[in-house]
């Protein structure tokens, strides 16, 4: 779609987080700008960086998630729409429940439908979305280039910043 008949329109993302929950916002908005055949930036700092690593396996946490729902399929099918409204401080000292609430909600992803982290962000990469992998966080972190896909970039904060100069839309997720 052309801004103004003059240029594709042009979308630039942040992402600094990592987990299961938060890796899908930037590779479902960017794949579907990227299908529209908008321009398209995502810079991956912080802890959105390892999204680029060749293997990944977000994870979730409900700890500090207070709005995280519990409704998952836990079990047989007589539980599944049983809210389970577990408190945090319970959550924490359990062990292994952070492991049980990635499978859960990757099994309820999966039940629904919906395409996982590596298959939004291989929709990506065909429709030319630029995976922009923050060089600080990289030197900060001690991660090397050979760690990432061949697909990601990595440049500066001033790289990114001169492709969201000219952005429609910019979002921090």
């Amino acid at each position: 779609m052309m801004n103004n008949g003059t240029r594709p329109r042009r979308l630039a993302l942040i992402a600094t987080k990592g987990t299961l929950d938060w890796a899908y916002p930037p590779f479902i908005l960017a794949s579907a700008a990227g299908a529209m055949d908008w321009e398209v930036g995502i810079f991956f700092t912080f802890y959105g960086l390892p999204l680029l690593k060749k293997t990944i396996n977000p994870a979730i946490t409900p700890v500090g998630n207070p709005a995280m729902p519990m409704k998952m399929p836990f079990g047989s099918e007589r539980f599944q729409n049983i809210n389970w409204a577990i408190p945090n401080v319970i959550t924490h000292n359990i062990p292994g429940f952070d492991t049980m609430a990635t499978g859960l909600m990757k099994k309820m992803f999966k039940n629904k439908g919906v395409a996982t982290i590596e298959e939004l962000r291989e929709m990506c990469m065909e429709t030319d979305v630029r995976l922009i992998g923050c060089q600080m966080t990289m030197d900060v972190f001690g991660f090397s280039k050979d760690e990432f896909i061949d697909e990601a970039e990595v440049a500066g904060a001033a790289t990114f910043l001169e492709f969201a100069a000219d952005a429609d839309i910019s979002l921090f997720i």
